[in-house]
């Protein structure tokens, strides 16, 4: 099938040469995200290994934004372990050298031309392409959410952005009495187990500060269970109950009335409940973006559709993607791009030297480090059908919060992120050590 298909794309060129012409091979990432700088770095290593470059002018990464955010940073912001300041840096500081960025956004794909139209309506051609371009935040998708956020009397906030991290913050810290809801949608989203982490981090404060008894915490759901993998789900589960903290299964949120701190949510037959906060933290809902979900490259869903072992387009011989954008039926993590990003890179060289049989797989591997209170942390890593695949299970029992962990989240992950991962030189629980492929 796949040959049938590669048939009717343009014929791809493979390389052997020690320099690359532009006319020889040219390689677009779309998004400089966490998937666009890690596997564009990981790429440049690879290449370079094998004593082959691109000229500057071959390899382009698109993305309009400014700065890049270490977003799995914005749960510390709303739990004050971090300011957000650090949670950012200039784009320019950070894509790669003998890279030519374009800060524009890309409007369509044009995948059987190998072609690529920005808003701007300037058009790029292509040989190879990785899709990088993250996942859409659907802030229009509450009704009110939008208008609740700007008002600084609303209660409203949501960990979700960079603009409003640290308004969580304040909200939870400002609150003395009343009750907090912290939501979560049934979509995917980033980090499945960040609503939680600073829902759990307010808990922990109220505690801390002889507010158990005035400030009542429930958790709204969208999802059936508070963790996709039933062995972690168990033990947040337990948490919950044991800590004194309603939870409402099957609730989206829909709507709210800031004016009156109402909050409106949708069950799964239909019907709607009413219910009143003091502070409500949202995660908004999320999906794939407009332009790939119109796209060629999306599956029925709206993701990049590629193959879940390679990470190889399953109709475009010569596209990959990876991160919060494919379709790769895992939960959307930096973590997991950790495993994606040398299975992609090593696949996409194999294909650039002309190779067909790609022998890189993907296990679906992901990571979600679950901040349960003031140093502890339930450390949750699994890979595809939900089984666990822990790190440190011959040292600690990762089916309970461990105050080891939490400084992985806290110190670590930040330093190694911005000094070492989006270098292409961090590999998550292989550290530093690349993995070999055969």
């Amino acid at each position: 099938m796949l040959a049938n298909r590669a048939a009717r794309t343009p014929a791809l060129r493979s390389f052997s040469s020690r320099r690359l012409a532009s006319t020889d091979a040219k390689v677009v990432v779309v998004g400089a995200g966490t998937a666009g700088l890690t596997a564009a770095s990981q790429l440049q290593r690879a290449l370079a290994k094998n004593r082959k470059t691109l000229a500057k002018e071959d390899f382009v990464i698109i993305d309009p934004a400014e700065y890049h955010y270490y977003q799995p940073g914005w749960t510390l912001v709303g739990s004050g372990l971090m300011d957000k300041k650090d949670t950012r840096r200039p784009m320019a500081s950070l894509v790669p050298a003998g890279t030519t960025h374009i800060p524009e956004s890309v409007k369509s794909f044009a995948p059987e031309k190998n072609e690529i139209t920005l808003e701007n309506g300037d058009q790029i051609k292509y040989e190879y392409l990785v899709v990088a371009s993250g996942i859409q935040i659907n802030w229009s998708g509450i009704k009110g959410l939008q208008e609740a956020l700007v008002d600084s009397h609303s209660g409203v906030s949501s960990i979700y952005s960079y603009a409003t991290a640290d308004k969580a913050r304040q909200d939870i810290e400002a609150l003395r009495s009343g009750k907090a809801i912290f939501t979560q949608p049934s979509t995917p989203i980033k980090c499945a187990g960040a609503p939680q982490k600073v829902m759990w981090q307010a808990w922990d404060l109220y505690q801390r500060t002889d507010r158990s008894k005035t400030v009542k915490i429930e958790f709204w759901t969208g999802m059936p269970t508070m963790f996709s993998v039933p062995k972690y789900s168990e033990v947040l589960n337990a948490l919950r109950i044991q800590r004194d903290i309603a939870g409402q299964f099957g609730h989206n949120l829909v709507a709210i009335d800031a004016a009156n701190h109402k909050a409106t949510f949708k069950k799964a037959d239909g019907t709607e409940v009413t219910e009143e906060y003091t502070i409500l933290h949202v995660t908004p809902p999320q999906g794939p973006a407009d332009y790939i979900k119109s796209s060629p490259l999306a599956d029925a869903a709206g993701w990049v559709d590629v193959d879940s072992g390679t990470l190889r387009h399953k109709k475009y011989p010569n596209v990959f993607s990876l991160g919060d954008a494919s379709s790769l039926p895992t939960s959307k993590t930096a973590a997991a791009i950790t495993a994606q990003a040398p299975v992609l890179v090593h696949n996409l060289v194999d294909v650039m030297n002309g190779k067909t049989d790609l022998v890189a797989k993907y296990d679906g591997y992901t990571s979600c480090p679950l901040l349960t209170g003031k140093g502890q942390l339930l450390l949750a890593e699994f890979k595809y059908g939900l089984e666990p695949k822990e790190s440190f299970s011959n040292l600690f029992d990762q089916g309970k919060p461990q105050s080891a962990f939490y400084y992985l989240k806290t110190t670590l992950f930040p330093w190694a992120y911005f000094e070492h991962m989006l270098q292409g030189r961090w590999y998550g629980p292989k550290g530093f050590s690349k993995p070999s492929f055969s």
